[in-house]
């Protein structure tokens, strides 16, 4: 039912503008055009194409965020850089709300993505829709849920998905490992979410869809790494650190 979307990040400016620390993530073997991307006068996206999926990059360049999503600009502006959410992929969003409503879990009715421009006069409307359960107590991330319009729009999509490390033969995420003070509360949490995917209690681990591997583990601070699948000698066991992630070749 789960597979990998996407990862919202929160950025610094430095990482869609500073030349060296954009020269590292190239030379890790990730092609990256930080110009490239959505923006706002209040925001500014930069993608990081990893086979199938990708890093959102979000620098908030006005308190308001530009009509970016009001719980993650209010994480920003209070200082928060690193992971912020976590996107899947399913296949029948109104199945999974409808779902996990019935665990009485709190998650957002599915809803298309909007965001104002052109000096508020014109509004852009994604072709997908998302639904996110409520924030982690112990670690500013989130759950989120995905569900691409139709077979033309994920097409449409794919063909934006350049430049892709596919290129370097890093073909896409295969594993992400969360860790930090989790509360017994976020614990139950993801337990009811992904209760008959979960393969093992310590680290809490969950199977989803297309060999991916979701990992929580209890830790003093919050920090992720996520591993690509890399066929390539040359960028096989290189890393680069963005925000408070390793993105690690293996």
């Amino acid at each position: 039912m789960f597979k990998f979307d996407h990862f919202v990040i929160n950025i610094n400016e430095c990482y869609q503008k500073d030349k060296n620390i954009i020269n590292r993530i190239i030379n890790t073997g990730f092609p990256y055009k930080p110009s490239w991307g959505k923006s706002t006068k209040g925001f500014k996206a930069s993608n990081l194409w990893i086979g199938n999926e990708y890093f959102e990059m979000i620098n908030i360049l006005r308190s308001d965020g530009g009509g970016w999503k009001t719980e993650w600009v209010d994480l920003y502006n209070n200082g928060h850089r690193g992971l912020i959410c976590i996107m899947l992929d399913v296949v029948n969003i109104d199945e999974v709300y409808n779902l996990l409503n019935k665990k009485s879990i709190e998650i957002t009715k599915p809803e298309h993505l909007k965001f104002k421009w052109f000096f508020n006069m014109l509004t852009r409307t994604m072709p997908w829709q998302n639904s996110y359960i409520n924030f982690f107590e112990g670690v500013p991330l989130q759950i989120g849920f995905q569900q691409m319009n139709d077979e033309k729009s994920r097409k449409f999509m794919n063909e934006y998905m350049i430049p892709n490390s596919r290129d370097n033969d890093i073909i896409g995420i295969s594993e992400v490992i969360v860790r930090g003070p989790l509360t017994n509360n976020d614990i139950k949490l993801i337990n009811n979410i992904f209760d008959i995917y979960i393969t093992q209690t310590e680290p809490l681990t969950i199977q989803l869809n297309q060999q991916h591997v979701l990992v929580f583990e209890d830790s003093e601070s919050y920090s992720v790494d996520i591993i690509t699948k890399c066929n390539n000698k040359s960028f096989n066991n290189k890393s680069i650190s963005i925000e408070n992630i390793a993105i690690k070749n293996i």
